[in-house]
């Protein structure tokens, strides 16, 4: 009798991004749309991390700026993200179309566009904490 063994693998800039989501401050994490791994804070999210690239084209989005929006998606690697781009939000085909160093600048910049739009009280119980 023949045993199948299916191995799964997490892509490799899922362990880096998780990690950097998670050292931000009250961030948490739950799956959703089945294969989306979505970091949030207070309940929003300001990260999505596709945990299965061969779903979709994606590997992780992330809100910004109108401006930085503008200027992201002129490189070539980072597009517009799906159903999100009217937030301005950019998704990452290509994890190398920028430096890490980059990356993490401007998901902790998601972060606190997401912390700075909660309402004031949610922002003062998150600072208490």
């Amino acid at each position: 009798m023949l045993g199948l063994v299916i191995v799964c693998s997490v892509p490799s800039y899922i362990d880096w991004v998780r990690e950097h989501c998670l050292s931000l401050p009250h961030t948490t994490e739950k799956i959703q749309w089945v294969h989306d791994l979505l970091f949030c804070i207070g309940g929003k999210m300001y990260c999505v991390a596709n945990l299965e690239p061969g779903l979709s084209p994606t590997k992780i989005a992330f809100k910004c700026t109108p401006e930085r929006f503008a200027e992201l998606v002129e490189i070539e690697g980072i597009i517009p993200a799906p159903y999100m781009a009217r937030a301005h939000w950019v998704a990452m085909v290509e994890m190398d179309a920028l430096r890490r160093s980059e990356i993490k600048d401007l998901i902790r910049n998601s972060y606190q566009l997401v912390l700075e739009k909660l309402p004031k009280k949610q922002q003062a119980q998150l600072r208490e904490k």
